[in-house]
């Protein structure tokens, strides 16, 4: 059981180099870029291609697709959606090295999987909509907000964290 234990510590960096690297892509993101980090927003691009690709006249009508919509060159070429392309591969990357990419849903045994999809589904879209609301999610409005010493990028972080840690004491029967 201790071995166990021992082989799944190795698999995980260690949370305060990961902050530090973390730091570090920030620095770079706004050395290179001109700006911070950021993942919100690169959802909305897709999802405003997916509407106008769908129903075009509609996403011209609509106040919200229509200023996306509207313009020549697609939502998607945006350097949000390139960003968290990069995540996403780099996330794949990191799971075949470290030996955990598989298939399966993790979750606790007082639960089932699909209990946990759910969760996972519902937690997403709310997050998604508070991001929305936000002007942004824990990266863009939290960290790079901070990282420029923004108020706002302050209270966002303590509101963000804030919440989770007062909820999570409600939704700890779903991972516990």
């Amino acid at each position: 059981m201790e071995n166990k234990v021992l082989e799944n510590k190795r698999k995980y960096m260690n949370p305060y180099l990961a902050g530090f690297l973390l730091g570090l892509v920030i620095i770079f993101a706004f050395y290179y870029t001109g700006r911070g980090l950021g993942a919100s927003g690169a959802i909305k691009s897709a999802v405003v291609a997916s509407v106008d690709a769908v129903a075009h006249k509609h996403a011209l009508a609509s106040e919200f697709y229509a200023p996306y919509a509207s313009k020549e060159e697609s939502p998607l070429n945006s350097w949000l959606v390139f960003e968290i392309i990069g995540v996403m591969i780099g996330a794949l990357i990191s799971g075949i090295v470290a030996g955990r990419l598989k298939l399966k849903v993790e979750h606790s045994p007082k639960i089932s999987s699909k209990t946990r999809l759910i969760m996972a589904v519902l937690g997403g879209v709310l997050f998604g909509i508070g991001s929305q609301l936000g002007r942004g999610c824990t990266s863009g409005a939290a960290l790079t907000g901070m990282a420029t010493l923004s108020t706002a990028g302050f209270v966002s972080m303590l509101a963000i964290f804030g919440t989770g840690y007062t909820f999570a004491w409600f939704f700890r029967k779903f991972w516990i």
